[in-house]
C-alpha cells in the first residue's frame, strides 16, 4: 500500500515526461498535462484515505510495513511503515498536493510540464520522508526534497531576486544537513544499525547523545525555522510562485516537526530532556521576534511567512514540553497550520496578486465593497490564524501551551504574548485590506470576486480547519498511543 503511494506520483511524472515537449505547446495539450497531474494527485489522496481508514490506533507499532532487498543491501534497511506520528503528515501531503497543482492552474505560463513534474516528484519524496524506517534513507529523502523546491523557486518565482532566494534556501538547509549526516554516522557507529526500531532499543552514552543531538538539532532548527536560522524562509516565500508558497508553508516546515519527534525525542531522549529548557527559550525568543517582525512587514507574503515562523515556534514549545498534552497539541497545530497558512497564501498571493500584481499592503484598501466573498474567506482564515476557538489552530495552541506550562510556566507566559501579537497583526492586516475607501491605486483595474477554481481551493481547507477544530479528537485519539509510547518508553 505505502509503496503504491510513493510510486503513483512518480508514474504520473513519468507519463508527463513522455509527452512531447515543443517550444510553443498548444493550450489543449497543456490543459491535458495539468489534468493528468491533478488526477494523479487526487488518486494518491484517495489511496491515503484508505490507509487512514485501515489504520489501527490501538498500537504504537509500525503498520503497513514493507521490506525490500533485505539480503542484497547491507548499508541500510529498505523498509516502509507508518505509525500514529507519521500518519497525519502523510495525509497532509496527499491533501495539499492537488491544491498546489490547482493553485497555479492559469498563472504559470512557461515550462508547465516541468512545473507539474516537479510537484509530483516533490510529493513522492515527501511521502518517502514520512514513511521510511531507516536513518540513512531518511537523510537521503530529507535532502532530496530540496532539489525540486530549488527549481520551483528559482525558475517559476516572482521577481528578479528569485534565484538569490532559491540559493539561500538551498545553502542554508544543506549547511545544516551536513551536521545531521555526521550525527547519523555517529548513531550508526554506536548502535551498528540505521534501522529505526534497532536504534530506538539501543543504549547510547549520555555524553555522546548530547553531541549527536546538537548536530541533528541544527538541521531541524533551520527547517523549522528558529532564530537565527530563519532568514531563508521569508525570502523564499516572497519569491516563490503561489504553489511553492503553499507547499513550503503546508509541508516543508512539517519536516522539522516530524524530525524532532522521530529522531531527537525517540532516539536521543536523555539529551532531549537535558536541552529542553534551551530549546524552549529559543522558541519563545523566535515567537516574540517573529510576531514583532510581522507587524513591520509591508509585503503580504512576507507577513504570512513571519506568522508561520511564530506558529512553528509554538509547535516547538509543545514538542519539548515532555508532556503528552504538549506533544499531541504540537502535532495538531502542525496539521492546522498546514491548512490555514496555505489558505492565507492563496488569498493574498493568489487572489489579490493575480488581479492587481502587487504584494505591497499599502496599495490595498476597501476590498469588502467589491470582493465580498473574498473578504469573508479572508476574515475567517485570518481569525483562524489568530487561533480563535472552534478552529484547529486554537485546539493545537491551547494544548501546546498547556503542556509547556506544566514544564516551564514563566517561558509559557512569555510565549503566550505571541498569541496576543498574532491577533494584533492578523486583525491589522484584515482591517487594512478589507475596510475603508476603495484604494485609488487600484481604480484602473476592474475588481472581480473569487472564481469557481479559487472557491474550490479554499473550501476543502476551510472544511478541514473547522472539522479538526470542533472534533480535535479525530486526530488526538489516533496519535495518542504512539505519543504516549514515545514519551514513556525507557531505554
Amino acid at each position: 500500500m505505502l509503496l503504491l503511494l510513493l510510486l503513483l506520483p512518480l508514474s504520473g511524472a513519468l507519463v508527463l515526461s513522455m509527452n512531447d515537449s515543443t517550444a510553443a505547446e498548444s493550450s489543449s495539450k497543456v490543459t491535458t498535462q495539468k489534468q493528468i497531474a491533478l488526477f494523479t494527485s487526487l488518486v494518491v489522496f484517495l489511496l491515503s484515505l484508505v490507509v487512514w481508514a485501515e489504520f489501527d490506533s490501538s498500537t504504537s507499532q509500525y503498520q503497513f510495513t514493507q521490506e525490500f532487498l533485505t539480503n542484497q543491501v547491507h548499508f541500510c534497511h529498505l523498509k516502509l511503515g507508518i505509525d500514529g506520528i507519521s500518519l497525519y503528515f502523510v495525509l497532509l501531503t496527499t491533501f495539499i498536493t492537488p491544491i498546489c497543482i490547482l493553485s497555479n492552474w492559469d498563472s504559470v505560463t512557461s515550462h508547465e510540464k516541468f512545473f507539474l513534474i516537479s510537484f509530483l516528484l516533490l510529493e513522492s519524496l515527501l511521502l518517502a520522508v514520512f514513511t521510511v524506517c531507516d536513518l540513512l534513507l531518511f537523510y537521503v529523502f530529507f535532502e532530496s526534497v530540496l532539489i525540486p523546491l530549488f527549481l520551483i523557486v528559482g525558475i517559476w518565482g516572482g521577481s528578479s531576486t528569485r534565484v538569490r532566494a532559491a540559493f539561500l534556501l538551498f545553502l542554508y538547509t544543506l549547511f545544516g544537513s551536513l551536521f545531521m549526516l555526521l550525527s547519523f554516522l555517529g548513531i550508526y557507529y554506536h548502535t551498528g544499525s540505521t534501522d529505526f526500531q534497532v536504534v530506538s532499543l539501543s543504549e547510547i552514552h549520555f555524553d555522546s547523545q548530547k553531541l549527536l543531538w546538537l548536530g541533528i538539532f541544527i538541521s531541524m532548527a533551520i527547517k523549522t525555522p528558529l532564530i537565527p536560522f530563519h532568514v531563508w524562509l521569508p525570502r523564499a516565500h516572497a519569491e516563490a510562485p503561489l504553489a511553492g508558497s503553499v507547499i513550503l508553508a503546508g509541508l516543508i516546515l512539517k519536516l522539522a516537526t516530524y524530525g524532532y519527534m522521530r529522531i531527537l525525542i525517540q532516539f536521543l531522549p536523555d539529551a532531549t530532556s537535558y536541552y529542553s529548557p534551551l530549546v524552549q527559550t529559543i522558541a519563545v525568543i523566535t515567537l516574540i521576534y517573529a510576531s514583532l517582525a510581522t507587524l513591520r512587514q509591508t509585503d503580504f507574503k512576507a507577513l504570512v511567512a513571519y506568522s508561520s515562523i511564530g506558529h512553528m515556534a509554538v509547535v516547538v514549545l509543545g514538542l519539548f514540553s515532555n508532556t503528552i498534552q504538549g506533544m499531541d497539541g504540537a502535532i495538531l497545530l502542525s496539521i492546522a497550520h498546514g491548512v490555514v497558512s496555505p489558505a492565507l497564501f492563496i488569498l493574498v498571493g493568489g487572489v489579490l496578486y493575480d488581479r492587481y500584481h502587487t504584494r505591497i499592503i499599502r496599495y490595498y484598501r476597501g476590498m469588502t465593497a467589491y470582493m465580498p466573498l473574498f473578504s469573508l474567506f479572508f476574515f475567517v482564515f485570518t481569525i483562524f490564524n489568530a487561533a480563535v476557538p472552534l478552529s484547529a489552530n486554537w485546539a493545537g495552541e491551547f494544548l501546546s501551551l498547556a503542556g509547556s506550562f506544566q514544564r516551564n510556566p514563566v517561558l509559557t507566559l512569555l510565549g503566550s504574548t505571541g498569541i496576543v501579537l498574532s491577533a494584533a497583526y492578523s486583525i491589522w492586516l484584515y482591517n487594512r485590506v478589507a475596510f475603508g475607501q476603495f484604494s485609488p491605486y487600484l481604480r484602473t483595474i476592474q475588481p472581480s470576486d473569487l472564481t469557481r477554481r479559487e472557491l474550490m481551493l479554499l473550501l476543502p481547507l476551510l472544511f478541514v480547519a473547522i472539522l479538526f477544530g470542533i472534533f480535535p479528537t479525530i486526530v488526538l485519539d489516533q496519535i495518542h498511543v504512539s505519543v504516549s509510547t514515545l514519551l514513556y518508553t525507557t531505554h
